[in-house]
């Protein structure tokens, strides 16, 4: 689609708040959950007595937030300000996270373990920028033709398809499931409409989200409180508990303003049990290195993905070094803030795909916007409170669209070659079939599995497109030419 909004253009304030508030609801619910799930990872070990140490503080929410706004405006400042993409906890690190954070042979390190995991996880970034630095691009290109990045941006969208449905189907509240369908379906309704039937430069068509979230919460509190009403448990969708959670001891200031529990204010904790024990060191890096390995070719992937929507190879401009030290900086700073190491996130980049707004701006004021929300327990609480199935409906057009990327990649392809539905096929069904491959705490995702395999599958098969290549420029030969050779 044409943008309306193109990377340098800047909106009027107003509206670039707006936007700003669009993204962050686009990726806040992933960016939050990362530090609940490692908090509940942790808690199971030591209810199982796996580790001994007891955890004093969890992770904070609040601060993965601000981590992932720190690290997106690093990533911005490498890049120039010429990629539009939010950063955010990243998934891929989760197994990788939990290890840092609950320690090995029940030794704990805790807070620091994460800070130091993510410096692991960035310098393998630097690294990689320094060895692009000096190569160049060409090999990379070479390798991830549109035949295996097209299809790898697909399967990142559709490996998240089965998110979404469950998402759709649940009410917190305990409501019917099939009330919380069309809860998400309103949801879905209300952006794809505003999406599609607004006028170009229209707020409606430039905010199908956030009109789509709030059409979809009034719809779900509305059922809520006439099942509250009528004693009706299967219309009960919106749980409250985070608004009334944050009201439960009074209203006051700290109501409304509260400081995050920063990562690196408990890290100084862990410094006793690292002097005691260096070698964890080695085993914090076995937990992250091969991981962001794995994590630096769906960052390409993403990357690909992006310059296909607004029209300009970031690889080259700002250049893929920029955007892998901007990804792995900003890492490192997240965590420092929040614990989590960041990611390009692929809900920003279907967000401006949708909206047709891929203005940068957008970007620094999302980012900017999640470090002060981070203070401002009421939107936190909110955005908490918002059900399960409203961002279902939202997240099937996000993840659609990620998966319709990838397949317009494709299209100039020539799929009656069986080389090319051969590398296309391998990876489409390794991804989608969830292929991934465990040793120790390092889990080789489906998507990079897929990626490698379909890398694999074109390198292989990409002789004998050299050499029909060879037999189309090699003249063919006269009688003569032919006599004289015997």
């Amino acid at each position: 689609m044409k943008l309306i909004y193109d990377v340098k253009d800047k909106p009027a304030f107003g509206k670039t708040v707006v936007f700003a508030i669009q993204q962050l609801l686009a990726i806040m619910a992933a960016t939050l959950v990362v530090p609940v799930i490692i908090n509940g990872n942790v808690s199971n070990l030591i209810g199982s007595g796996d580790i001994t140490w007891e955890m004093t503080a969890k992770m904070s929410p609040a601060a993965a937030l601000f981590g992932a706004g720190v690290g997106t405006i690093v990533y911005l400042l490498f890049t120039k300000f010429r990629s539009p993409v939010f950063l955010g906890s990243s998934f891929a690190f989760l197994g990788s996270m939990t290890a840092a954070f609950a320690g090995a042979v029940s030794m704990a390190v805790g807070y620091l373990g994460l800070i130091i995991g993510a410096v692991f996880a960035g310098l393998v970034y630097v690294v990689l920028a320094l060895i692009v630095k000096l190569a160049g691009v060409r090999w990379i290109n070479k390798i991830m033709p549109a035949v295996v990045i097209g299809p790898t941006v697909a399967i990142i969208g559709l490996s998240l398809a089965g998110n979404a449905v469950g998402d759709l189907q649940t009410a917190p509240a305990g409501g019917d499931y099939r009330i919380a369908i069309l809860v998400g379906i309103v949801t879905l309704a209300v952006t794809m409409i505003c999406s599609v039937y607004a006028k170009r430069r229209s707020m409606f068509r430039l905010i199908p989200f956030i009109i789509g979230i709030v059409a979809g919460y009034i719809f779900g509190v509305i059922l809520t409180v006439i099942g509250n009403a009528t004693g009706t448990e299967a219309l009960k969708i919106i749980n409250f508990d985070p608004l009334k959670n944050l009201v439960a001891d009074g209203v006051g200031l700290k109501t409304f303003l509260t400081v995050p529990e920063f990562t690196f204010l408990n890290a100084k904790d862990g410094f006793a049990a690292l002097s005691g024990n260096l070698g964890y060191l080695g085993t914090i890096a076995m937990a992250y290195v091969p991981v962001a390995f794995v994590v630096f070719a769906e960052h390409i992937a993403d990357h690909k993905n992006i310059s296909s929507i607004i029209e300009k190879d970031l690889l080259e401009d700002p250049g893929l070094h920029r955007t892998l030290l901007g990804d792995g900086v900003g890492s490192m700073a997240g965590a420092f803030f929040g614990g989590c190491p960041n990611t390009t996130y692929g809900e920003s980049i279907a967000c401006v795909a949708i909206s047709g707004n891929a203005s940068v701006v957008t970007i620094l004021a999302a980012a900017v916007g999640a470090i002060l929300i981070a203070f401002f327990a009421p939107f936190v609480a909110f955005v908490n409170s918002i059900p399960s199935c409203v961002m279902g409906g939202v997240c099937m057009a996000l993840y659609g669209f990620i998966a319709v990327s990838g397949l317009k990649m494709i299209q100039k392809v020539n799929l009656e070659d069986n080389r090319n539905l051969f590398v296309v096929s391998v990876i489409l069904v390794a991804g989608i079939g969830g292929l991934a491959i465990s040793f120790g705490q390092v889990t080789i995702t489906s998507i990079a599995c897929a990626l490698i395999l379909g890398i694999l599958t074109n390198v292989m098969l990409s002789g004998k497109r050299k050499e029909e290549k060879e037999a189309v420029e090699e003249p063919e030969k006269t009688e003569e030419i032919k006599e004289e050779e015997k």
